[in-house]
């Protein structure tokens, strides 16, 4: 039977027809899993012992999403449905809940706190969702409290469609914005999990989407030194972070696809990382397994090889899945009954530490209300800030920070697009809380002039006139290009470096009709794009990339361009190196990383890794490296000193890398190895101590190994060697340590 009824989500009421499952013969005896005094072990050892092979394929087969949902109830257990669909990248994706940047501009942020807050506020708005829809009996899709999130691939090739997805393209980076990540997500209670993280996709997949070939059929040919320098290593920091899921990806790994992979589900994820959650498909990436890669014939087979790799659950939105199969294939013998039971603890594990059979009062998490939480002043103060720490300034020749306009232009499809400046699976806010470049930055001037220009991102139609019209007589120019979800996101993968439609025209016919008033260009795209011209013309005297800031656009911008009350100087640094030209990006589908990402790129790009500007200058002052003889496993610690001598208090990020002298092995010419963001008031000096992790040393020989000699390392605000793109933000220093001892295993060293 069906029903409406009312439910209030976040101060909206919804009106939601919800399917009503009539429960015959519910038992209320309370069984010892449900005894919330026994140890987790012995209530997991008496539910499995308790459930029919039938009841198992259903919870491993109902993984989401639509029609696939619920995980159905077990009326004679006392268990309810269960959703385990929801995604949480840059905030709940659902209509009503707080958006924050996309993660490549969280990734600029290099702030590990910071994520680790957005998080915290991401998972305080799942909980307190779940907790209203499921207090009135609702389980729907994007209702649960398992976010198929973070997205920690590689940004391994700038014109993947989902660059904007990931923490960028180095390891370490990414493996530090993950841990972050996935901790605030999962919150600090000893017992329960506010709402569990996965980290996806598993494994080697970043890129192609859709060009030149197919996710779904692509083979990423890849050797053990890239995987295990460059693809895993991030996946083994989620393992560590004690992330509950983890998502196979579409694609094959030298010839086998990723959901059917049993040395990487099960060699490598379960017995070297020591994973001991669940392993969640790609939306259909089981049936892929038969009906694209052709690696099995029928989906009974391929139930039975999935099984055997470790897939626990089979996310896909239709009913008659893949994994509806796993009866008939222990009945056949392909898999044994052991084999099942072992793939659905570990989800009703994951069920009891979200607290789902405890007394609702024991859980701190159950408290969390809706109305409470969801886009409170907190979070969306937390969006602006975020937005702000994310802008990468890439050019000022002094423009900014701006204190005045008379006359002000904005132009570009993305000056007044709301819809365009959130990226991929994003929340939806509540309108009043959306800002545009537009509306954020006209209370700036006494007279606001607009014009789109293009008809959309793809800027297929051009209106030159209105352009030229909006701006003729104006003191100050901002354009507004960009990509968009429409030009790059998942399943659109770019051809090339260049700007979408006639974005460069506009841009060039802005500077004209400025005649001379300076010309600021904001970019809102996830990948780099070919900006040369602004770059080389001093009419274009200043370029931000903004990524995607979602609802807290405009007021960020202008805080940023105004240094609002002193504290918005921008700071973000690029998390991927940005080419000159196509001539330096090598085929999608080669998946060697030769002269690829900032560790491997032997050209000079038009900016690099770590690059970004500020409105005040940072100059290091001395550098202590406060061990320079250390054993294989030891961690190193340096203090690096550096003073504000700019007119303004500012942000920095501390980069340290290292370079190996003493090598067997190829590794990687520079290595980001510790970093921190760190405020500091004008003409203040300030000390940092940070910790380079043993494992940021780790070469690869036939495993990750940590050999012995000497080690530069480097610190400042950017990579050592010649700056690109501008003016150096800062000096570099160096140092030097020798590491004595043994070639030791990094499996060996304590985590």
């Amino acid at each position: 039977m069906s029903t409406a009824c009312n439910v209030l989500l976040g101060g909206l009421f919804y009106i939601v027809l919800v399917q009503v499952i009539v429960l015959p013969g519910v038992v209320t005896t309370t069984f010892p899993f449900q005894d919330d005094s026994l140890p987790w072990d012995e209530r997991l050892d008496d539910l499995m012992s308790r459930l029919a092979l039938d009841e198992m394929t259903l919870q491993m087969a109902r993984g989401g999403a639509f029609k696939n949902d619920p995980a159905p109830p077990i009326p004679r257990l006392g268990i309810n449905p269960f959703i385990w669909d929801d995604e949480c990248l840059h905030g709940d994706m659902v209509y009503n809940a707080t958006s924050f940047p996309q993660s490549i501009g969280l990734a600029a942020t290099f702030s590990t706190d910071l994520l680790y807050r957005v998080a915290e506020a991401i998972g305080s708005e799942v909980r307190a969702r779940h907790n209203n829809l499921t207090q009135h009996g609702i389980y729907q899709t994007r209702g649960g409290l398992g976010c198929f999130s973070p997205v920690i691939n590689i940004m391994r090739h700038p014109l993947w469609g989902r660059n904007q997805e990931t923490y960028g393209e180095g390891p370490f980076l990414s493996g530090e914005m993950t841990r972050a990540y996935v901790t605030g997500l999962q919150g600090n209670d000893s017992r329960y999990v506010r709402a569990n993280a996965g980290c996806k996709h598993y494994a080697a997949y970043d890129g192609p989407d859709n060009y030149p070939v197919s996710r779904f059929t692509f083979d990423a040919k890849v050797s053990d030194r890239d995987l295990f320098m460059t693809f895993l290593p991030q996946f083994h920091e989620c393992v560590k972070a004690g992330s509950y899921s983890i998502m196979c990806s579409y694609n094959s790994i030298n010839g086998v696809p990723a959901c059917a992979n049993t040395r990487f589900l099960r060699d490598i994820l379960r017995d070297q990382f020591g994973f001991q959650g669940y392993v969640v498909s790609d939306a259909g990436a089981l049936r892929a397994v038969y009906a694209a890669h052709k690696y099995t014939s029928t989906p009974l087979e391929t139930a039975a090889v999935c099984v055997k790799a470790g897939v626990n659950l089979d996310l896909t939105t239709v009913v008659a899945n893949v994994y509806t199969y796993i009866t008939e294939a222990v009945l056949k013998k392909m898999v044994s009954y052991d084999d099942v039971v072992a793939l659905v603890r570990p989800l009703f594990y994951t069920r009891m530490r979200l607290g789902e059979f405890d007394p609702p009062a024991r859980n701190p998490y159950t408290k969390l209300r809706a109305e409470d939480v969801v886009e409170s002043i907190a979070h969306r103060n937390l969006a602006i800030e975020a937005a702000v720490k994310s802008f990468v300034l890439l050019k000022n020749d002094g423009i900014l920070p701006l204190k005045s306009i008379l006359k002000l232009a904005i132009v570009g499809p993305f000056g007044n697009d709301s819809g365009q400046l959130f990226g991929d699976y994003a929340g939806t806010p509540l309108p009043k809380y959306v800002t545009t470049p537009l509306a954020g930055l006209q209370p700036l001037a006494n007279e606001t002039r607009f014009a789109a220009g293009c008809n959309n991102p793809l800027c297929a139609v051009y209106n030159q006139s209105s352009v030229v019209q909006a701006i003729n007589g104006s003191d100050f120019v901002v354009v507004c290009l960009g990509s968009g979800v429409t030009v790059e996101s998942e399943g659109r993968d770019r051809r090339d470096l260049a700007l979408p439609g006639s974005q460069l025209q506009l841009l060039q016919d802005a500077v004209k009709a400025a005649n001379g008033k300076p010309v600021v260009l904001l970019l809102f795209t996830a990948g780099p794009f070919d900006i040369s011209w602004a770059i080389n013309n001093t009419a274009v005297p200043v370029i931000v990339q903004c990524f995607f800031p979602a609802q807290a656009t405009g007021v960020a911008i202008r805080n940023m361009f105004t240094n609002y009350l002193g504290t918005n100087n921008p700071a973000g640094r690029l998390p991927y190196t940005w080419p000159a030209s196509m001539d330096q990006v090598p085929p999608m589908t080669n998946y060697s990383m030769v002269n690829r990402t900032y560790r491997y790129f032997s050209g000079t790009p038009l900016y690099q890794f770590g690059y970004g500007l500020s409105y005040t200058k940072f100059e290091y002052l001395k550098f202590v490296v406060e061990r320079v003889s250390i054993f294989p496993c030891d961690d190193v610690f340096v203090n690096v000193t550096l003073r504000n001598v700019g007119a303004y208090t500012g942000e920095e990020v501390v980069q340290v890398y290292i370079q190996w002298l003493d090598a067997t092995v190829p590794v990687p010419k520079i290595q980001l190895a510790a970093f921190k963001l760190i405020t500091i008031t004008t003409l203040q000096t300030a000390t940092v101590i940070l910790s380079i992790p043993a494992r940021v040393r780790a070469a690869y020989t036939d495993r990750l190994v940590l050999q012995p000699g000497r080690f530069d390392v480097f610190a400042g605000g950017q990579q050592p060697g010649p700056s690109t793109g501008g003016r150096l933000n800062s000096n570099v220093l160096m140092g030097r340590f020798q590491v004595d001892g043994p070639e030791t295993d990094l499996a060996r060293c304590p985590a």
